[in-house]
């Protein structure tokens, strides 16, 4: 990846940083409020798991763009963690904060399914 290109990623990845940091200090909707209506009650907890939901999504992509910002710095920008081949420019382009080429992506997406469903196994006979 020429030095352009890694200039440019990085400009991309510091303005996304900085949307990111916004939206995760702004936790006015997970405040919890009280009503004397008890459907008042269900909606405002419904909104507030949603905004916990969007906070840790959120939360996770600040995470991953900073670390992607670290790699530019130490030079492995570009270049998968798992096995260590260079991530698509294609897959760069479109998620420049992707830690893994598209093979080591979906074979992680794949191990984390299969620890959920253990995890809900898990759950499941213990009740």
């Amino acid at each position: 990846m020429t030095s352009n290109e890694i200039s440019k990623y990085k400009k991309i990845l510091e303005n996304k940083q900085d949307e990111l940091e916004r939206i995760v200090c702004n936790r006015d909707a997970i405040t919890i409020e009280k009503s004397a209506d008890a459907l008042d009650e269900v909606q405002h907890a419904a909104e507030r798991e949603l905004a916990i939901r969007n906070l840790d999504r959120e939360s996770n992509l600040l995470r991953n763009v900073r670390l992607a910002l670290g790699r530019i710095e130490d030079g492995s920008f570009g270049v998968c963690l798992h096995c260590e081949e260079e991530i698509s420019p294609k897959r760069v382009a479109a998620v420049p904060w992707a830690p893994f080429c598209i093979q080591c992506q979906e074979q992680a997406d794949k191990n984390q399914e299969d620890g959920n469903e253990m995890f809900e196994d898990m759950l499941v006979n213990a009740a």
